[in-house]
């Protein structure tokens, strides 16, 4: 008995190992001729990237001379405007492509296709192509300082005494000039040299005075009396 039912075990199994084999065994009834007969959607992906930058170049600080050997920089403020623009595009442009759809009945049921390769018709499908278009416009700017302001404090001291003597040295040569000037008009006035009035160069000794030369001051002479014959003891 315990034999007779592990043969029947046996039999059982052979029969579900057999039924598995044939379900698992794939069929490969779709393809006919090397042409396929199901649906093989194809999805293309397409991209380009642009990458703009935009480079801030920071100039040197600005620098004020005041003579003498005087330097002193400042804070300086560097302000640069841009405008960027990129177009993409595709040429020829094609908005639409006809996406072919293939015949693939079965009228007599033998699990082949009738008409392979045959197109029934043409399904308009967009291609969704289009133009890009970019355009930026801004602008950077960046502030720089000198971070010692003690030596800031003493540069602009040091260039304010600086121009103060120019200024006096300046003050010294027009002083120089004018002296010289005076004494110079003043020399041929008194030897009667003078310019035409009324022209141009006799503005130049315009406002000279010579005392006792253009005025005469005020002043006496004594006068001598002539003495008579009679006083001389001269007879006639």
């Amino acid at each position: 008995m315990m034999i007779s039912k592990l043969l029947q075990r046996n039999k059982v199994s052979k029969s579900i190992l057999t039924i598995t084999i044939l379900f698992a065994n794939p069929s490969y009834a779709e393809t006919v001729g090397g042409v396929s007969a199901t649906a093989n959607p194809v999805a293309n992906s397409s991209g380009s990237v642009t990458n703009q930058a935009i480079q801030v170049l920071q100039g040197p600080y600005i620098t004020n001379t005041y003579g003498g050997g005087i330097q002193c920089q400042g804070p300086t403020l560097n302000f640069t405007p841009y405008v960027t623009g990129a177009v993409s595009a595709a040429k020829p442009y094609e908005p639409f492509f006809n996406d072919p759809v293939y015949d693939v009945s079965d009228l007599d049921g033998d699990g082949m296709i009738d008409n392979p390769g045959d197109i029934i018709f043409e399904k308009r499908t967009r291609t969704g192509q289009k133009d890009n278009y970019n355009l930026s416009v801004g602008f950077s700017a960046t502030w720089s300082r000198p971070l010692d302001r003690k030596l800031q404090d003493q540069c602009k001291e040091a260039a304010s005494t600086q121009i103060a003597l120019q200024r006096q040295l300046t003050a010294n040569k027009r002083l120089d000039f004018e002296l010289a000037r005076l004494k110079t008009c003043g020399n041929l006035m008194k030897e009667g040299i003078l310019f035409t009035p009324g022209t141009e160069m006799a503005k130049i000794c315009a406002d000279v005075t010579v005392m006792n030369k253009n005025a005469i001051a005020p002043h006496r002479h004594s006068i001598p009396t002539s003495s008579s014959p009679s006083a001389t003891g001269v007879s006639r």
